[in-house]
């Protein structure tokens, strides 16, 4: 039986720390969703589509990635694509209180779907889509941080935003 796994997240925008877990995740598991969420509580820079879009542009060489997006119950997803694993970055001690917290639930909801966490490498540790976000706002160098065409991207929306309240 082939190992599925589930990597979810908001990806507003994907940045080499996502790409980071998505690829060794990869190298893990036979198939890897990539799922965005549609978080009401969040409000995203990009629409669901852009990030859908950005995300297989960034994976598209790495064949056993599938992107797809998502409301509802992570564990529900996992079950129509026969998921047994989510996959998850953690990149310091406070990301880990948080993922407990949304692993226990997701156990309590089906506990036939495990939780793996992996390490950030160290050299995402402190990145986040929010930093990168407001690092671009203001016109700061964010090419190591996300692939060219995010950076392109995401400037691009940040020109059309200063464009609009002038």
């Amino acid at each position: 039986m082939a190992s599925i796994a589930v990597c979810p997240g908001s990806f507003d925008p994907i940045t080499y720390g996502h790409l980071d877990i998505i690829r060794r995740g990869a190298r893990v598991f036979d198939k890897v969703y990539v799922v965005v969420l549609n978080n009401s509580a969040k409000n995203p820079l990009f629409t669901v589509e852009e990030r859908i879009q950005l995300i297989k542009e960034v994976t598209k060489e790495i064949p056993n990635v599938m992107v797809d997006q998502f409301s509802g119950l992570l564990v529900e997803y996992a079950k129509t694509v026969k998921a047994t694993a989510i996959l998850r970055g953690l990149r310091a001690v406070s990301d880990f209180e948080y993922e407990m917290q949304i692993t226990s639930m997701n156990r309590f909801l089906n506990d036939d779907v495990e939780t793996f966490f992996m390490m950030t490498n160290n050299q995402y540790s402190f990145l986040s889509s929010s930093i990168v976000k407001e690092a671009a706002k203001y016109n700061g160098n964010i090419k190591e941080l996300v692939p060219p065409i995010v950076e392109k991207e995401l400037m691009r929306k940040f020109s059309n935003l200063r464009k609009q309240k002038s």
